[in-house]
């Protein structure tokens, strides 16, 4: 069982990185990417699986849920977020999989 800090964040930011590297039907494409066209997101989706510039400023709980990049002229931002299986609630336990569904979200930063 996962008790302190230490152990939670590390162990949340590597189930974070192998739901970002492999997307499903969890990953929400908002519509202002979608009206940038197919190759667009799918160019996107790629910077988000290969996302790896996680820093103080963007990461400053060490758990890999949220990233920024530029693609072309865009600005965007990806964020996974932590729900109950149902997706009604948050979930209650971040580190267990029994427990928790992530969402990740790729939206244009002027859609946030």
């Amino acid at each position: 069982m996962i008790t302190t800090e230490a152990e939670i964040r590390p162990t949340i930011a590597t189930q974070n990185d192998q739901f970002r590297r492999h997307p499903g039907r969890d990953w929400t494409i908002t519509s202002g990417v979608q009206a940038k066209g197919p190759l667009f997101v799918i160019v996107a989706i790629g910077a988000v699986r290969a996302f790896d510039a996680f820093a103080g400023d963007n990461d400053p709980h060490g758990e890999h849920e949220f990233g920024a990049f530029n693609l072309g002229p865009e600005r965007l931002f990806w964020k996974i977020d932590y729900y109950d299986k149902d997706l009604a609630f948050g979930s209650p336990d971040p580190t267990d999989p029994s427990v928790t569904r992530r969402v990740l979200t790729v939206m244009l930063a002027s859609e946030y």
